[in-house]
């Protein structure tokens, strides 16, 4: 039987977030999950009102995790934001809440945990990245850099948190159907560009059609509970249509002209 661990996992009020928080439960897992409003999440998910942009929230979730379970095992950061836009004309405002929900939340929410997890001398990070931080994706170029700084954040970490009996994981989904094409906030700077609303319209219509024709959450769901199942499990999971997912693997394999030449084609960029 598998053996029951405590796990926060933040970003759990809908998408990706709620679906992993409730399969985890249905494996005997205590799931506590967060989101910046609390409420409702999945059947006996125990539900906070918690920014990961906010350390104080962060703080009081923690604390009030371990009051009642007295340990934190696994810690699933997946809170995350998209704004679609050209990257010259993101705002301050724009750039600051791309990388401080994606990256800084992140990073805040390992280092509440870590603490805890080193006394214990066990513990496993799961850190939702995305092949967007493997091949960047145009016109959702700081998404794609908060991802992609996770991704060398997460391969710094798990070195130096290894002699504690920490694990740390990345998981690196592709497309998929959840709420997070309708919550994408769009830039207007650039869709009042002349130089750019041609191409952005055409990348977005792209995007959002192999979103909505993505793989099914559930998937995610269960790659998370496989790797929280393992006691030495993967770095890197890569998850979703089986297309990215080879293209992901074998990018290195083909030179950089012919990846972004093949890229501007498929994302209609002309």
């Amino acid at each position: 039987m598998e053996r029951q661990k405590v796990i926060l996992i933040t970003g759990a009020s809908s998408g990706f977030g709620l679906v992993t928080a409730t399969e985890l439960v249905k494996h005997g897992h205590v799931v506590y999950g967060t989101s910046r409003r609390g409420g409702e999440g999945g059947e006996g998910v125990r539900m906070l009102a918690m920014d990961v942009t906010d350390k104080g929230t962060i703080k009081a979730a923690v604390e009030l995790v371990m009051a009642e379970q007295g340990r934190i095992d696994v810690l699933i950061n997946n809170a995350g934001v998209g704004i679609g836009g050209a990257i010259e004309l993101a705002t301050d405002k724009e750039i600051e809440w791309q990388m401080g929900t994606n990256f800084m939340g992140m990073a805040n929410m390992c280092s509440a945990v870590l603490p805890l997890m080193r006394r214990q001398r066990s513990g496993c990070i799961i850190n939702i990245s995305s092949i967007a931080g493997v091949m960047a994706v145009p016109f959702q170029g700081f998404y794609s850099a908060s991802k992609y700084a996770i991704e060398g954040y997460s391969e710094a970490l798990a070195m130096e948190v290894y002699p504690y009996g920490i694990r740390v994981c990345l998981v690196e989904p592709g497309d998929f159907n959840t709420n997070f094409t309708a919550n994408r906030n769009v830039s207007e700077a650039t869709m009042a560009c002349e130089d750019y609303k041609g191409n952005f319209e055409r990348s977005l219509k792209v995007i959002e059609e192999e979103e909505r024709g993505g793989s099914k959450p559930i998937e995610l769901a269960r790659a998370i509970c496989r790797i929280v199942r393992r006691k030495n499990p993967p770095f890197r999971t890569k998850v979703g249509p089986w297309f990215q997912v080879m293209l992901a693997r074998v990018r290195w394999m083909f030179p950089n002209k012919l990846l972004a030449k093949a890229l501007r084609w498929f994302y209609k960029i002309r």
